[in-house]
């Protein structure tokens, strides 16, 4: 009895003591936060002192994105100061548009670095944009210089922008043209006896063929390849003006690489020079005296060079809706997967979006409103939700029109159709009008391994989706039913927002997917241009002529700010472990192959979505 007595007096005591631990944890976690708060505020929060002649160095670092999907609740300064990576993970789209165009009328600023060793991914719509603003910069006469050790295909693409562009001796430009490249998992399905009920509506509707087919459809390879040769023309044609040179001279650099190696001794940067896709090989040290002749002394590292990050602390960010008493134009960023509840890094969130529609919708001060998609879709049932929120703000007199960045498909397609104008870049990707379910069936799988499931129900549809076993005939009846509606509804509802007749819309659903000028000229898109030309079109249907641009974005607790951060720290830390990094890579393909099946919430279980995985 005693015995007995110590041990559950043993186990409470373990957790009272695990219950202080953790509540001095929080207490020193809240109190180190206040600290370096007070410290960010004293200190990091002032601007550093600009020199004359400073090159600014545009370093473009992490993910380019729309909106920050990790917030440090530190800020830059306090994450310094805990020995946290200097570089961002991110880099805001805005921002470094902001800094380009601050630059060009900065008498402080004498040339431009490109620094685009650590960019990571980037929509080709986002370098157009960014391409456009560096062409801005250099009508102000100063000089844009590019240097790098190597060149990945999309950062010699903002490469290309600079007056002079450097190659390291021992670097390369790799072009290889754009493709997509999916896993199929028919026959490994077939071998692990799991099965699949799918219900599709559209034949160029691609998104469940891994799980159908062992090899592309016919239909979908015609599409894939139209948009993919229409994305590739555009950036070999705005390669080829910067670099003054042909798109064919690019093909060839590209196709006969065996040849064109052997004619320079397998040196990849002489390679590139001969093919004028670079001005000179020089190493890094050749580099600093060549940016000399720009830039004053700071008395350390022989040059004035101030970094984007560090910039911004000298411009004024626009989009921010300061100014007093101004009519506003609202911006809604809704960009990733298509989900019901709140938005998480990645995802749009029914309900965050609509809340953010509302307050534009309920705020005198915001006469107009632009929403800018990028998203490859979701949720059938979230999409309407954000849907019918544009309608309610559309009923108030106020204009919405959409943005579209790199995708705006499917799902994405659904929320934007209603809008007043639809606006997309030459880059984007639309369409993909169509629906979709898939349910697993593991009847064989259970059966291999002796598992049995049986009973008996008061109905025909007692036993709800059941995926031990076959679906019943009633049941498959009635998604393909449900199934069909949606579909309809879909075409229905873009048919109206569209002012388009049925007939038309159809012949352009079935889930077909356009580049953008493709998009124009059958009627999906509107006009062709940047979210800042969206936003003046937005302020042109309000009537207002004097006005402010702010940014709507959900509030953000501070645990799920301690939370994305903890997030990120990891994040961070597996992609500088060279092992994770080679995993990663390889996986990749098949785990975004995966997921265009795996269930998103919807409560119909009703997918328009489209799976866009091509490579830069």
């Amino acid at each position: 009895m005693s015995f007995l007595l110590r041990l559950v007096s043993g186990f409470f005591k373990a957790i009272f003591q695990s219950l202080a631990f953790l509540r001095a944890l929080i207490f020193n976690l809240i109190f180190l936060a206040l600290v370096i708060f007070v410290i960010y505020i004293l200190v990091g929060s002032e601007d550093p002192f600009l020199e004359d002649d400073t090159i600014l160095k545009l370093n473009i670092a992490g993910d380019v994105v729309e909106q920050p999907t990790e917030r440090d609740p530190f800020g830059d300064y306090g994450g310094r100061l805990l020995g946290l990576p200097g570089e961002p993970r991110e880099t805001v789209l805005q921002d470094i548009l902001d800094a380009v165009a601050h630059a060009e009328n900065d008498p402080k600023i004498s040339a431009m670095l490109l620094d685009l060793r650590l960019m990571g991914r980037i929509g080709l719509n986002q370098m157009e944009t960014i391409g456009l603003a560096l062409s801005d910069f250099k009508r102000s006469g100063k000089p844009i210089i590019g240097a790098g050790d190597y060149f990945s295909q999309n950062q010699y693409y903002l490469a290309s922008h600079a007056d002079t562009l450097f190659l390291n001796p021992m670097g390369g430009v790799n072009l290889h043209g754009f493709g997509l490249y999916r896993f199929y998992f028919k026959d490994a399905l077939e071998k692990l006896k799991v099965d699949f009920h799918v219900f599709q509506v559209g034949s160029y509707k691609s998104a469940l063929e891994p799980i159908t087919r062992n090899s592309m459809s016919a239909e979908d390879r015609s599409q894939t390849r139209d948009w993919l040769s229409a994305l590739w023309e555009n950036y070999t044609t705005d390669v080829a003006r910067q670099r003054s040179l042909t798109p064919e001279k690019i093909n060839e650099y590209i196709n006969s690489v065996p040849t064109n190696l052997q004619k320079v001794g397998g040196d990849t940067a002489k390679l590139a020079l001969s093919y004028g896709l670079v001005d000179e090989l020089k190493t890094r040290k050749e580099i600093r005296t060549y940016l000399a002749q720009f830039a004053g002394s700071d008395g350390e590292n022989g040059i004035n060079l101030i970094s984007l990050n560090d910039y911004l602390g000298h411009v004024t960010p626009s989009r921010n809706g300061s100014e007093e008493d101004a009519d506003l134009v609202g911006l809604i960023i809704a960009q990733g997967t298509i989900v019901t509840g709140e938005s998480r890094p990645g995802t749009i969130g029914a309900d965050t979006i609509s809340a953010l529609l509302r307050r534009a919708s309920e705020d005198d001060r915001i006469k107009a409103v632009v929403l800018r998609v990028d998203s490859g879709g979701g949720s059938a049932f979230a999409s309407e939700l954000i849907r019918q929120e544009i309608l309610a703000l559309k009923e108030q007199g106020k204009p919405l029109i959409v943005s579209m960045g790199a995708y705006a498909a499917s799902g994405g397609y659904w929320i934007a159709a209603d809008a007043d104008e639809i606006w997309a870049s030459a880059n984007t990707l639309t369409g993909s009008i169509g629906i979709f379910m898939a349910l697993p069936n593991f009847d064989a799988l259970l059966k291999q391994g002796g598992i049995h499931r049986d009973g008996v129900g008061t109905t025909n549809l007692a036993s709800g989706i059941d995926l031990s076993k076959p679906l019943s005939e009633e049941l498959r009846k009635a998604i393909e039913l449900n199934l069909q509606n949606g579909y309809d509804r879909f075409i229905s509802l873009v048919a109206e927002g569209r002012g388009m007749e049925r007939y038309e819309v159809e012949a352009l659903a079935q889930g077909k997917v356009f580049a953008g000028e493709k998009a124009k000229d059958v009627g999906l898109v509107d006009e062709l241009g940047s979210v800042d030309q969206a936003i003046e079109a937005a302020a042109g249907q309000a009537g207002i002529s004097d006005y402010a641009v702010t940014t709507l974005l959900p509030p953000l607790s501070w645990w799920d700010r301690i939370v994305y951060q903890i997030g990120a720290e990891a994040k961070s830390l597996l992609q500088e472990n060279l092992i994770f990094q080679s995993f990663f890579k390889g996986a990749e393909p098949a785990l975004t192959a995966l997921q265009s099946f795996l269930i998103f919430p919807d409560p119909n279980g009703m997918y328009a979505h489209w799976l866009i995985n091509y490579s830069q």
